[in-house]
């Protein structure tokens, strides 16, 4: 059975990880279905939105690690996990950082639980509905692990230094509207899906030009780029705008 599956409607893509038996949790053929998944939307003119979902009770519980259990007993790791496989990431970064790499927004439906490799993977959206009652956590510290999937990349644009560094050191266990107050959720509801649902199909009404010019700016911004060549980026993206098709 397929680990993550795409449909495109309407200008958005509905991508939805599948394996609900397993809360979602990723394996090594899970991560790659995400990357694949995230990958196959780069090129992709036709879409405006992206919904990024789990199926069942939670949206993604972290890191199956009997299926990385190997690695554990398996000698010195840094070789394999410092390759850059993906670009600037391995393997395991792609699945978070591939949705900034997507050209469109990016709209990811929490609900049930986003542990470790599900949190990170929420971060990579560029919006992130949540129910009130979802279980957020870091979570890598239960296993004497640092957060190694963008997460710490992800994490410093959201939340203050102390915030990022508590929940890191503790990997505790936080709630929806924590998440809110915190910076790593966009927003709150009973209906995380249909909310995520409504706001990619209203993205999809705007001009898609526009939209992508937005994504690209915000994410230069979010470097560490110099004001004025971000000022001037930001006037040739709307050059390109003023009287344009979609405009």
């Amino acid at each position: 059975m397929a680990r993550v599956t795409t449909e495109i409607r309407d200008h958005v893509a509905h991508v939805t990880l599948t394996r609900a038996d397993k809360m979602n949790a990723v394996d090594p053929d899970m991560a790659q279905a995400i990357v694949d998944a995230g990958e196959a939307l780069i090129g992709n003119e036709d879409i405006r939105a992206v919904l990024l979902s789990g199926a069942g009770k939670g949206f993604c519980a972290g890191l199956e690690v009997a299926s990385f259990g190997k690695h554990a007993s398996g000698g010195d790791q840094t070789d394999r996990i410092v390759a850059r496989t993906h670009g600037a990431s391995n393997l395991m970064q792609r699945v978070a950082t591939v949705w900034r790499d997507v050209p469109v927004p990016v709209i990811a439906a929490v609900q049930g639980v986003a542990f470790g490799a599900g949190f990170q993977l929420a971060l990579g959206a560029d919006v992130r509905i949540a129910a009130p009652g979802t279980k957020f956590a870091v979570m890598e510290a239960k296993w004497g692990l640092v957060p190694d999937m963008g997460g710490m990349v992800l994490m410093r644009h959201l939340a203050r230094g102390d915030v990022i560094r508590e929940l890191t050191y503790s990997g505790r266990i936080f709630d929806g509207e924590e998440a809110l107050r915190l910076g790593f959720a966009t927003r709150v509801c009973t209906d995380p899906l249909a909310e995520a649902l409504a706001l990619a199909r209203d993205i999809a009404t705007k001009s898609p030009t526009a939209i992508r010019g937005a994504k690209r700016l915000i994410e230069l911004a979010e470097t560490p780029a110099d004001q004025h060549e971000i000022l001037k980026v930001e006037s040739a993206e709307q050059g390109a705008l003023i009287g344009s098709a979609n405009q």
